[in-house]
């Protein structure tokens, strides 16, 4: 059964053609390496909440606006094998494919599918 990564992070709003170029690269990598489905989305209706939010997660700052994806794996396997791949991939050192976000500030997480219709 696929194994999900999701992601949510704050990116400048001066950033979002920089994020964007960023998410082209890295959706290409991971596909290379065995990703099935790449997603992402930029905040559009991301309310502030009271108890708990995405931006409440993320620390989201004045001129930020929440981004959330998911990346969708065949199996945990090729997912392991697939971020170890991308965090040795010379196209995505901070040098060539610099993140345009405060990586600190990113919340992410593998899951275990357990419902796929």
């Amino acid at each position: 059964m696929a194994y999900i990564d999701v992601f949510v992070a704050p990116v400048p709003n001066a950033n979002r053609e920089q994020y964007k170029k960023h998410c082209e690269i890295a959706e290409k990598l991971f596909k290379e390496y065995g990703a099935l489905e790449v997603v992402q989305g930029w905040g559009d209706d991301v309310p502030d909440g009271k108890v708990t939010s995405f931006p409440m997660a993320v620390k989201l700052k004045e001129g930020e606006t929440v981004s959330a994806g998911w990346l969708v794996w065949p199996d945990k396997a090729t997912r392991d094998a697939g971020m170890g791949k991308m965090m040795e991939d010379p196209r995505m050192q901070p040098d060539v494919n610099p993140m345009p976000f405060d990586g600190m500030r990113m919340i992410f997480g593998g899951f275990k599918n357990i419902l796929e219709s």
